[in-house]
């Protein structure tokens, strides 16, 4: 695959910046429910079991599509692909400030869940864009736009104090919680009119002409689910710590909700921010050194949690750690789909990034389930360990064989395992 050339420089640029600020949004629009879920629960009378579907239907549908969204904006480029997906959240995005009843709440979750698979379209229209020695440092900038849903944490509670109960204009703006989701498509058909107008044309298809059987083809490599289990656990453990937590503190420490929440929120920000630096990182040094130390770090935080209480301070510390952790990994790994599939960042992307954040849902109930088998709450690190172990191990054992295969044949190219 040919490097693109420095004049490109001003229309890539644009392309990162464009689908990072579209990314932002429809992740915050994913997981909204996780803020307003509380008011629409208590509003319309929901039972725990009603609620838990609900959040489950978004995140779903936010998860199991990815790998179609990759291999649709590998073949008909990010830039269309991003704009349909941002006026077609819209629509039920807005729709869910009039749902009055239970089916009308699960089909708008299951149309604005799709939000969530923006993230292996953008990942596609990014790496189509930008030169292989710059492609970490690139998707590690686009993947930092998952600070949407913490920057739905501290808006949402703003907005929802802000408006009046009654709306504006004798109620036909609705006011309350009905008002945020009104408010974001407002934004999403903003963001869908910016990429469609300022996007460069004509747009990069590096799966235009091809097969869908072509497209799929990489995922049969073994490697593609080793991708996938790192994946799971720098971005699927994120998501299942980011909403495991604030109950944790409550329920070990005595500590109000609001506080748990700003604690969880120092692990949150990490896990999210650094993701450029994990990507810099990576181009400068490889994916392996960098996937190595992540995992060698995270153990080692997760062992002292697992073992010891070290208390409300000593725990956020070493979550803190993960966080850095789990942050600068979610580049890192990004970065090995590019550099052994260039032509195929859509079907691996979508493949590997689904897969983590199915690990974001499963990984909740298995840690409640954990804790209450052993009646110890440290049990769901010890399994967390017991994952980042076996990743590790995994990559260990790559990188051995493909040590053992240059040194056999030393003529051959070297690669990052």
């Amino acid at each position: 695959m040919t490097e693109a050339p420095d004049s490109d420089a001003g229309p890539r640029t644009r392309v990162l910046w464009l689908s990072t600020t579209a990314f932002t949004l429809l992740f915050a629009v994913w997981l909204m429910l996780g803020v307003l879920g509380v008011r629409v629960r208590d509003e319309l009378h929901l039972s725990p079991a009603q609620f838990g579907w609900l959040l489950a239907t978004a995140i779903l549908a936010g998860s199991l599509p990815r790998l179609h969204f990759g291999i649709w904006a590998d073949r008909y480029g990010g830039r269309l692909v991003l704009t349909l997906l941002l006026l077609g959240c819209a629509v039920p995005t807005a729709l869910l400030a009039w749902a009055t009843t239970y089916p009308e709440l699960l089909v708008c979750a299951a149309l604005f869940g799709l939000a969530g698979n923006s993230f292996t379209a953008g990942i596609s229209w990014v790496s189509a864009w930008y030169p292989q020695r710059s492609k970490g440092t690139a998707l590690g900038v686009f993947g930092a736009g998952n600070v949407g849903a913490a920057a739905t944490k501290f808006l949402g509670p703003v907005i929802l104090a802000a408006v009046p109960a009654a709306g504006f204009f004798g109620g036909l703006l609705p006011g309350g919680w009905r008002f945020v989701p009104v408010a974001y498509a407002v934004m999403l058909v903003g963001m869908a009119a910016a990429v469609w107008f300022l996007s460069p044309r004509p747009d990069r298809c590096p799966g235009r002409g091809r097969t869908t059987r072509e497209l799929l083809a990489p995922i049969r490599h073994a490697r593609v689910w080793r991708f996938s289990l790192y994946y799971v656990m720098v971005f699927g453990a994120y998501v299942a710590l980011a909403a495991y937590l604030p109950r944790y503190y409550v329920d070990v420490y005595g500590l109000p909700l609001a506080t748990a929440g700003y604690l969880t929120a120092l692990f949150i920000f990490p896990a999210s921010l650094l993701r450029p630096l994990g990507g810099w990182l990576s181009d400068r040094y490889g994916p392996r050194a960098v996937t190595y130390t992540v995992f060698v770090t995270m153990a080692a935080a997760l062992a002292v949690v697992s073992a010891v209480d070290p208390g409300p301070w000593g725990f956020t510390a070493l979550m803190v750690v993960v966080g850095c952790g789990m942050g600068v990994g979610k580049a890192s790994v990004f970065k090995y789909v590019p550099d052994y599939f260039p032509r195929d960042v859509g079907a691996v992307g979508g493949l590997v990034g689904m897969l983590g954040a199915l690990g974001g849902f499963v990984l909740p109930p298995a840690f409640g389930a954990l804790g209450r088998a052993t009646g110890s709450p440290q049990a769901a690190f010890l399994a967390l360990l017991g994952l980042t172990l076996a990743s590790l191990g995994w990559l260990h054992l790559a990188v051995r064989r493909l040590t053992a295969a240059a040194r056999a044949t030393p003529a051959a190219e070297p690669v990052a395992a």
